[in-house]
């Protein structure tokens, strides 16, 4: 029987869950599922990636093998088959890791939370780069640090600015492929410089790679995880190679760390799914992604030259964007007295969608910025899209 109470619930939050907030991009996203939207706002993958046949495969060939496993609970680390291929592909340059280093997330976005809850404390100095992933920012910004945004030039990150920093700092954020949101590409002379300067410092270094293999060109680019596996922090994810709907990413990272990071995962779910966690290991296990990923390369690439097209012919001179070598992102930079969040209503209004640059600040956003995304859409829709984006922002130039 339903108890009849006048009075509603005097709900007592959290202060850290009164300061919690939404992604900007996941509101944005709300308003352009509508089909006549064109939308360069979200960081999806394109679902013509994804690979359907092999994952349906996959899942049938798992639960009529090992059925009872995979249903069953799992260990917190992961499945130990999947944690060995990790371990096994990263173990280059005479650097060895073992799966004893794997965590297995749920999601990227997981790992990101259990760093934050396990070397975060309030008023934590955390190094970012500016700009940084919104993801990263919403995920430790639970843990109250202090942001601290360090130097970035038209080639990402710049290693000498860290030693005004860096000091107190638990750690530092990066993102040096295809960096999300601005597609920039850390140079292999950089990363060397990174991760010497973070070693002297004693400060960890986050390296978060969910674009790594994404290069058009297809050179793979040094991991600094194996230029030093001490004081790196390696982050990836199945998210980009094969589907996000798996939720399924993973952390590597020194012993001592791992154990303390098991720990907070079984505070916070137990484990990954093992039923995923097995499917796609019985997908990619005998070489699937070398023959996968080109596809996703070359249909990345080429959408990405249509926009970079479009840009040139239909921008104004005084707008400057980025030309990313891989990924998913273009980062646009328009005159200083243009205000993104105003072009952003008036884009939708003309049926045009993008992510304003601001909330992938932490500190001191810059108003005249914004993300392309251009993985989703088709080149038509590029090409049309981008003409009217670029006949809005000319009449504000």
């Amino acid at each position: 029987m339903k108890i009849e109470n006048p009075n509603p619930m005097p709900w007592r939050f959290s202060e850290r869950a009164q300061q919690m907030q939404s992604s900007f991009i996941r509101e944005i996203l709300k308003i352009t599922q509508r089909p006549e939207i064109t939308s360069f706002a979200g960081g999806l993958p394109s679902p013509a990636t994804f690979p359907v046949a092999e994952m349906k495969e996959a899942f049938d060939q798992v639960l009529t093998d090992s059925g009872n496993v995979a249903l069953q609970y799992g260990p917190t680390d992961g499945y130990l088959p999947l944690r060995q291929w990790i371990a096994d592909s990263l173990s280059t340059n005479g650097v060895k890791i073992v799966p004893e280093q794997v965590l297995m997330t749920s999601g990227s976005q997981q790992a990101l939370d259990l760093l934050g809850k396990v070397l975060i404390d309030e008023g934590s100095r955390v190094l970012v780069e500016t700009p940084s992933y919104l993801g990263a920012l919403q995920a430790f910004s639970v843990y109250r640090p202090e942001f601290v945004s360090v130097e970035t030039d038209d080639h990402g990150l710049v290693p000498s600015s860290l030693d005004k920093v860096a000091q107190g700092a638990r750690l530092l954020y990066a993102l040096p492929n295809f960096q999300n949101p601005t597609g920039r590409t850390l140079s292999v002379e950089r990363r060397q410089q990174l991760v010497e300067t973070c070693a002297r410092l004693g400060l960890p270094l986050i390296e978060d790679d969910p674009y790594g293999a994404l290069s058009y060109k297809g050179e793979p680019l040094p991991k600094m995880v194996a230029m030093n596996p001490d004081g790196v922090i390696y982050m990836g994810s199945f998210s980009k190679v094969l589907t996000p709907g798996i939720r399924l990413g993973y952390v590597v990272a020194p012993l001592p760390l791992v154990r303390r990071l098991e720990l907070a995962k079984q505070a916070a779910d137990l484990h990954t799914s093992q039923l995923t966690q097995m499917v796609v290991h019985r997908v990619i296990k005998d070489g699937f992604l070398e023959r996968h990923i080109p596809q996703i390369r070359h249909l990345y690439g080429d959408q990405c030259q249509v926009m970079l097209d479009a840009m040139a012919e239909h921008f104004p001179a005084s707008v400057q964007w980025t030309k990313p070598e891989g990924g998913m992102f273009i980062w646009v930079t328009l005159p200083k007295h243009v205000n993104a969040m105003e072009l952003l209503d008036e884009a939708i209004a003309n049926q045009v969608a993008f992510v304003p640059g601001a909330p992938f600040y932490a500190n001191e956003p810059e108003t005249n910025t914004f993300r392309l995304s251009f993985v989703t859409v088709p080149p038509e829709r590029i090409r049309t899209g981008i003409a009217t984006l670029g006949k809005l922002i000319a009449a504000k130039v």
